[in-house]
């Protein structure tokens, strides 16, 4: 199943998360594509504002992952955009947040690890729009 939203504004674009999270069980996972400054971190901060999570979400680039608790898990940020390729990935563990039955793993920059995700992976695309500040996001779920 395709979806796509237009926003014009970060609030806009966190509340497209919002409405994501709130249907969101642990053991879920998302590929978030979008190029630089296209408004994935963002996403992110209004994905995890909607789990519960009250502390600033910023992009994990030099730490590659953040784990937040929330009230029925674990929320797991990840950006790998200094992650070379599957096997790098694979080295320091990507598995345990990719198949975490108590967590959900949100991913910035998957192509990285093109072929390891599961079956059950959101992929989520964001774009910049016609206007300044318009983003399209599209959000394709399994099944």
């Amino acid at each position: 199943m395709k979806k796509q939203y237009k926003t014009s504004s970060p609030e806009e674009t966190k509340a497209v998360a919002a409405e994501l999270a709130a249907q969101t069980r642990p053991g879920s996972v998302f590929a978030l594509h979008g190029d630089l400054g296209a408004g994935k971190t963002v996403f992110a901060a209004g994905f995890a504002r909607a789990l519960g999570i009250t502390e600033p979400v910023s992009s994990p680039t030099f730490t590659i992952v953040q784990e937040y608790p929330f009230e029925k898990g674990m929320f797991f940020h990840l950006d790998l955009y200094r992650i070379d390729n599957p096997d790098a990935a694979l080295a320091f563990g990507i598995d345990e947040f990719l198949y975490a039955e108590d967590g959900i793993s949100l991913i910035e920059w998957p192509e990285r690890i093109h072929g390891l995700f599961p079956p059950h992976t959101v992929y989520v695309d964001i774009r910049r729009g016609e206007s300044d500040g318009e983003r399209v996001i599209t959000v394709e779920q399994p099944g």
